[in-house]
């Protein structure tokens, strides 16, 4: 969402909108925002895939408040206007299309509120932090921005009965992180932003200075590898969701999870130069990527 569309969803803000209405709006939104997911979440069975469009809108929108929005106080009312009309949501009224579909969603799959309160709270640390002293600190953020869409969704996906599940969700939505992460170093830095933990940095012999310099040699290298191998073990641990998912579920989530591997892998082959151009997969690849991803996901089923 850009600050164009920003504009507009705050100009629909007082309009009366059907669930049907408000849940197309947040279906082309996430089609114009992010076609990867678009088409991760197109196997799914209308209702849910619904509910899917409408929870993507929220964090998209948030999420945009701290990167599409530069002046702090506009940044800070915006955010707290969300929270106002997310707090809405669950008293039970909504008006704009964004909040009428997410309050249908909220109420059709009894989503826990702290789930979006805590996505919140992860944007709106953006707005004051952008160096981490450690991985733990840099946990806590992408716990709250990527491991709380995971368990929005797995609400929305519903899975099998097991006391880890959580846990799953929560640790693939760690290894999505990190490869965006890896992923977007320049576009970050060229809002002042590091994403990587300060302590790492130093232990690669690596400055705030060269990272926001796109500096590219040996010990870049040697940070980003550190970096690829956390999120392969999240990765690992996150799989072991897919078996607790139904069939459309579980290859929504495999094309999900298997884009950011397969942006990682693409990562590691340029030896983690991604200050030359952003990685990405090509429409072309992404079809084939998305066909064997749903394959492998109907046969891991254990």
């Amino acid at each position: 969402m850009s600050t164009d569309a920003l504009t507009q969803l705050e100009n629909t803000r007082d309009m009366h909108y059907t669930t049907d209405t408000a849940y197309a709006w947040c279906k082309l939104y996430t089609q114009q925002r992010a076609s990867n997911f678009y088409y991760a979440f197109a196997i799914l069975p209308a209702e849910k895939r619904d509910s899917i469009y409408a929870a993507y809108a929220f964090s998209g929108y948030v999420d945009d408040i701290a990167d599409e929005l530069q002046d702090r106080k506009v940044q800070e009312d915006a955010i707290s206007q969300a929270r106002r009309e997310l707090k809405d949501c669950y008293r039970g009224t909504a008006s704009g299309p964004l909040f009428t579909a997410l309050l249908a969603t909220i109420k059709k799959y009894d989503i826990p509120q702290e789930y979006f309160e805590e996505l919140v709270n992860g944007v709106e640390m953006d707005f004051t932090i952008n160096r981490y002293p450690t991985w733990s600190d840099l946990e806590k953020y992408c716990y709250r921005v990527a491991s709380m869409v995971g368990l929005i969704c797995t609400s929305i996906f519903g899975t099998k009965p097991d006391e880890n599940m959580k846990q799953y969700a929560i640790k693939m939505g760690l290894g999505l992180q990190i490869v965006n992460i890896m992923r977007d170093v320049t576009e970050d830095a060229k809002r002042g932003r590091i994403y990587f933990p300060q302590d790492e940095l130093v232990q690669h012999q690596l400055t705030d200075k060269d990272i926001l310099e796109g500096l590219y040699d040996e010990r870049f290298i040697s940070l980003m590898k550190q970096q690829g191998e956390r999120a392969r073990e999240y990765f690992l641990e996150g799989r072991r969701l897919l078996p607790l998912l139904d069939n459309r579920s579980r290859m929504c989530v495999n094309v999900m999870q298997g884009f950011y591997f397969e942006i990682l892998k693409r990562i590691e082959q340029k030896n983690y130069n991604v200050t030359a151009e952003r990685v990405g997969l090509t429409s072309k690849e992404k079809i084939f990527a998305i066909a064997r991803l749903w394959l492998t996901a109907l046969l891991n089923t254990k």
